[in-house]
């Protein structure tokens, strides 16, 4: 699997990003302002991630996604690993993620990739998205956020 910048020229993965994100004009937002990287597997996207600088010295990572039929394979670990070392590259000192209260997986695999919880962003959710969501049953409603030094 190679893992890339998108090209200027190409147009982002709008299903992938959908994905991670329901609200396409959120996702256009920050597509404008941060760099999204693809994750390539024979020619085909399987996955994709968004650095957006937010502070001096801080990025976060606003969106990650894997092709549905290739989840649970470690994709996701290695796009967090990815936007980890392209934080460390180019000179961030703390990398930040946010997720879905719901996202009971998403929360264990940052952890995993050594994320620290900072704090809750409660009715996040409520407030920027117009439709419920959904997921593993439970409401997302409040935001997790998560954060590493680099």
């Amino acid at each position: 699997m190679e893992i890339r910048k998108l090209y200027l020229n190409e147009d982002p993965p709008m299903d992938l990003l959908l994905l991670a994100d329901p609200s396409k004009k959120l996702v256009e937002e920050y597509l404008k302002r941060g760099q999204c990287f693809i994750a390539e597997q024979s020619g085909k996207m399987v996955g994709e991630y968004v650095l957006l600088p937010t502070r001096p010295e801080t990025v976060e990572l606003v969106n990650i996604a894997v092709d549905e039929a290739q989840q649970g394979k470690g994709i996701g670990k290695q796009l967090v690993f990815h936007a980890i070392q392209q934080a460390k590259t180019q000179g961030f000192k703390t990398i930040e993620v946010g997720t879905g209260n719901s996202s009971i997986s998403q929360i264990a695999l940052y952890q995993k990739c050594g994320f620290h919880m900072i704090g809750i962003d409660r009715d996040f959710f409520l407030r920027h998205y117009d439709e419920e969501i959904y997921e593993n049953g439970i409401q997302t409603i409040d935001m997790v956020r998560l954060s590493q030094d680099l």
